[in-house]
Formats: structure tokens, C-alpha cells, sequence
């Protein structure tokens, strides 16, 4: 049994990672201060044996101390997402996610935890025009979000050379999945759109709808955690990792499976129309990964594409949003 601190643990992916872990004979702790995570995520585990939940804030050094007393593992998964939230407010964004990731990095580092895994983002690519995008080539960031996760890299491989503590960095590319909160000014595309088209609204479409994403499924994400939580492959330590399946998929596809997924509930979804606004502040126009590295290194096969994934979600959506 090992004992791993998943901080932002009661958030989409987070929690996502509880579940597996707990499910599979590890003792879990989730510190996280609820600014976007959510109790009904994690409400499943507070009665288990080997779950503890700690509230508090990474950008608090004692709340950090306490949550890594005695942990082996740590996955860091706390952080304000989104590149509009960022754009209104990089105050806020920088402290939590550089000044809180240097906290976790120093108390990890304090305790001599045996692995530090954090959540990396595919916004470090920036605005490198070269697809699929390769873990060592990256471009200059398009938003204080994007700032903040490179420079968590930076730091990471920083603290590897210096204080000899392992580090792997998970550059996650839009990810999706049950739990993810379709509500609020930030909500991420698939769950904002499967609400609208639920209640017979349109989604609003930024630009033409052909930009494209690398829309990755949760359970691939949780796969390659587990994957270098584990890996004895010394060279596969202190770097980082493309998270992702390996295709891309227009915003005007996806709202075509989605109408179709959901139709097949509801078919009278089929007839909502969708809206184009103007193209968004801070977006990269075209994502899509290699995960040639992650194969290689790691043994990486991700099970989901992006339509058996949406296909998943949708269902999960559909019983938990009406």
C-alpha cells in the first residue's frame, strides 16, 4: 500500500484519481480548498478507511506540511485552469499556480517523497505552429495560464538537479470526462456544450469552428499516471510527457458527434442550432500531440480515442446533469 497526497483532489481529474487509487489498495489523501473542486466528487470516498481529506490551500506552506507528513507519492493536480480566467486575473493564476507549486515542490522535497508527479498543460506549446506537437519543441506562451504551467517545468527540473527529487510533468491536452463541471464562467467545451444541447440551447462556437483540439479522455490521463508513478525506467524520470490519444477534432466535428451521441437519448437535440462568435483571446488554433515518447518510454496505449470517450461521457452526462 502506498500512501500518495493527490492535492486538488476533490477536482475533475483529481478526484478521478482518488477513485482509482482507492480502488486499487493505495491510502489516498486529498488536499484541496474547494475554490473549484467539489465536495459531491470526493463525497463517495469520506467514509472509506484509507481516504483523508485535508482543506486547505497550497498557497498556505503549513497546509502543505500537513498534507505530505508521511506520503510517498505525491500527484499535483491542483492549479487554476483556463486561459480566460488567467487573462482577467494572472494575479491570481500566478499565485496559485507558481507560488502554490513551489510549496508542494520545497515540502515534497522536505519529506524526500520518492516521486513528485504534477499536471503539466498542452498551453506550453504556446504559439509553435509545429504539429503534432514533440515534448522539445515548444513555442512562446499566448497566456498568463501558460506562463504559469511552463514555469512550473522550469521549477521541476530545476528541484530534480539541485535536491535530486524525482519529478515527471504530464502535459495534459483537453481533457474530458465524468465530473467535469459543465457549470460556471470557465467550464471547459465538452461538458459546457452537452448542458446546452441538453436544454435545447445553442452552443456558441468560437471563430469558424475549425480549430482543432487533442480532446483526451480521463481514463487515458489516469492510465499514464499510474504509468509513471510506477516506471522503474530511470530514464523515464525528470522529463515530461505528451497526455493525450494522438488525434485532433475540429470544433465543428465535435459538435456533431456530441448532437449525435446525445440524440440518440433525445432526438430532438438533432434540430439545435449552433452559434459562431468571435475567436477567443489567448487560444492556440491547432492541437495535436505526439505521445511517440510516452509508447516508448512508458509502455503508453491509450485505450480511448476521442468518440469511444465522448460516447462515455455523454452517457455519464446524461444521467447526472438532468
Amino acid at each position: 500500500m502506498n500512501k500518495i497526497l493527490v492535492t486538488g483532489g476533490a477536482g475533475f481529474i483529481g478526484s478521478n484519481l482518488c477513485e482509482f487509487l482507492l480502488k486499487n489498495g493505495n491510502h489516498v489523501v486529498c488536499l484541496d480548498n474547494f475554490s473549484t473542486g467539489k465536495r459531491e466528487n470526493i463525497e463517495q470516498f469520506l467514509n472509506h478507511p484509507d481516504f483523508k481529506l485535508i482543506e486547505g490551500d497550497i498557497r498556505n506552506l503549513n497546509d502543505c506540511q500537513n498534507a505530505v507528513e508521511g506520503i510517498d507519492y505525491v500527484l499535483h493536480e491542483a492549479a487554476l485552469g483556463s486561459v480566460p480566467r488567467s487573462i482577467e486575473d494572472p494575479i491570481t493564476t500566478n499565485n496559485v499556480n507558481i507560488d502554490g507549486f513551489v510549496n508542494m515542490l520545497v515540502v515534497a522535497r522536505d519529506v524526500k517523497v520518492k516521486r513528485f508527479i504534477y499536471a503539466a498543460s498542452s498551453s506550453t506549446y504556446g504559439d509553435s505552429k509545429t504539429l503534432p506537437k514533440v515534448e522539445d519543441v515548444i513555442g512562446k506562451p499566448l497566456s498568463p495560464y501558460a506562463v504559469t504551467k511552463y514555469v512550473n517545468e522550469l521549477y521541476a527540473d530545476v528541484f530534480s538537479k539541485t535536491y535530486k527529487l524525482e519529478c515527471i510533468g504530464l502535459r495534459y491536452f483537453n481533457v474530458f470526462g465524468r465530473r467535469q463541471d459543465p457549470n460556471g464562467a470557465y467550464a471547459a467545451v465538452i461538458p459546457l456544450f452537452v448542458k446546452k444541447l441538453i436544454n435545447y440551447q445553442s452552443p456558441v462556437i468560437n471563430g469558424n469552428g475549425e480549430n482543432s483540439r487533442d480532446f483526451t479522455y480521463i481514463d487515458n490521463v489516469i492510465q499514464m499516471n499510474i504509468l509513471v508513478l510506477e516506471t522503474k525506467n530511470i530514464n523515464a524520470i525528470n522529463t515530461v510527457y505528451n497526455t493525450a490519444y494522438g488525434e485532433r477534432t475540429t470544433l465543428n466535428q465535435l459538435v456533431k458527434y456530441l448532437k449525435e451521441y446525445l440524440s440518440e437519448y433525445d432526438p430532438k437535440i438533432m434540430d439545435v442550432p449552433v452559434i459562431h462568435g468571435p475567436e477567443r483571446l489567448g487560444d492556440i488554433p491547432h492541437s495535436l500531440a505526439s505521445v511517440d515518447k510516452a509508447k516508448k518510454m512508458l509502455n503508453y496505449n491509450p485505450e480511448f480515442n476521442m468518440k469511444k470517450g465522448l460516447k462515455e461521457a455523454v452517457k455519464w452526462y446524461w444521467n447526472n446533469l438532468r
